[in-house]
């Protein structure tokens, strides 16, 4: 059956009735906004017979529900929707006895303003057939556990929503979004969908989603794009978990980037060239590395991010895109980081013999583990010594001859 609306004079209220659907892609938004979810009431139970139901004048809010409901009374906002499904119905209640509410009261919806897009506690990685992955040895730093430029978003069918979208970048991309089942995977499909009814009472802030519909064209990566937001995404990530980050077991933890608070472990940036895979160099180590019982309890996360690059102190406004690998492990106090240490000098070593073939042109490691009381830092470079020599004497004579001709103009003492 197709959507069904009624509204009514003075508000702007919807009652929808869809058909059943399925759609899962990536990166699948967790919290919801259902009638039947009982967290979402301040009693923490769903409404019964002999309740009274109040909605915030004032709060924009839209609400799904699955099955019929007998309430007493029921208040609604201005503006807001209910999206029935199909047998969902509500009903005056007729006063006879309901076992499951012996005493009634004021049932109220809770807020869902503050439910933030930027928050990563409020998203949770799935298959594509929308099944949570299963728990693995690679992880994501925070930046990255929301929705980058290239992902799929899901909204699981059968619920309803209301995220709030505020950023500091006038438009968040993505490749899709799926609501209630429906696929919007074309800028055209997604500008129908936000002319609706249902997309202004789901999405509110000053960021503007925008549906692209292409995959990431580089296969040594993209990076995710949440750079700009991404004190916005600690903060909300920190709020959760009581507004500080936990106390790391190494005195000089390192701070990948994109991630909130430093760690212990190791990290190594790789340089690389077009002939480099980001998917297959992580299966490779996932296949050959990560693998060994050794190396049980060591995650990795690994992408391609931007770096800053500094001259003679100073930070350039350029950014050096390179593919950051984060190891960490599940070992504490003088141990931790250690199991991450040592899979990290293998990966070096690997570099070392087969980096060319893989099209990595040098690596440089960071380590800080508890046994150590300040970080250790090794490098290697896959391509060959002489073209960097020449480059430098070139740079040298470069900057001397500028010296020189700073110094005859008088602009140097």
């Amino acid at each position: 059956a197709g959507s069904q609306c009624l509204s009514w004079t003075g508000l702007n209220w919807c009652f929808c009735s869809l058909p059943a659907a399925t759609a899962a892609m990536y990166k699948q938004w967790i919290p919801n906004t259902n009638f039947e979810t009982a967290s979402n009431w301040d009693k923490g139970r769903v409404p019964c017979a002999r309740d009274v139901v109040h909605f915030e004048k004032d709060k924009v809010v839209s609400v799904f529900v699955r099955s019929p409901h007998a309430l007493t009374d029921m208040y609604l906002p201005l503006n807001g929707e209910f999206v029935l499904a199909a047998g969902a119905a509500f009903t005056a209640f007729d006063g006879s006895w309901d076992p499951g509410c012996d005493s009634g009261g004021t049932a109220r919806f809770a807020d869902a303003e503050h439910r933030s897009w930027f928050d990563p506690t409020l998203w949770q990685a799935v298959r594509p057939s929308g099944e949570l992955l299963p728990g693995g040895p690679i992880f994501s730093v925070d930046e990255e556990r929301v929705p980058c430029r290239y992902d799929d978003v899901i909204f699981q069918p059968g619920t309803s929503f209301r995220v709030n979208t505020d950023s500091s970048q006038p438009v968040i991309h993505l490749r899709s979004i799926s609501v209630m089942g429906q696929e919007l995977n074309t800028p055209s499909s997604w500008a129908g969908y936000l002319g609706g009814r249902s997309a202004p009472l789901q999405f509110h802030g000053n960021g503007t989603l925008q549906v692209t519909g292409t995959a990431c064209p580089d296969k040594s990566g993209c990076a995710c794009g949440n750079t700009l937001d991404g004190p916005r995404i600690c903060a909300a990530l920190l709020r959760a978990s009581g507004r500080q980050c936990p106390e790391p077991a190494c005195q000089s933890p390192l701070q990948p980037l994109g991630h909130c608070c430093g760690v212990c472990g190791a990290t190594i940036n790789l340089d690389f060239t077009p002939d480099f895979d980001l998917q297959k160099y992580q299966d490779k180590l996932v296949q050959e590395l990560l693998s060994q019982p050794k190396y049980a309890g060591v995650q990795m996360a690994m992408s391609k991010v931007h770096k800053a690059q500094t001259f003679l102190g100073l930070v350039s406004r350029s950014a050096a895109p390179l593919i950051q690998i984060v190891l960490i492990d599940d070992r504490a106090g003088a141990q931790a980081g250690t199991a991450a240490e040592q899979l990290a000098a293998d990966i070096m070593q690997s570099i070392a013999q087969h980096g060319e073939a893989l099209g990595i042109s040098s690596g440089k490691m960071e380590v800080a583990t508890g046994s150590s009381a300040s970080r250790q830092v090794g490098s290697h470079a896959v391509s060959r010594i002489t073209a960097g020599t020449v480059m430098g004497l070139l740079f040298s004579l470069l900057l001397l001859g500028g010296i020189l001709f700073l110094y005859r103009k008088g602009k140097l003492r």
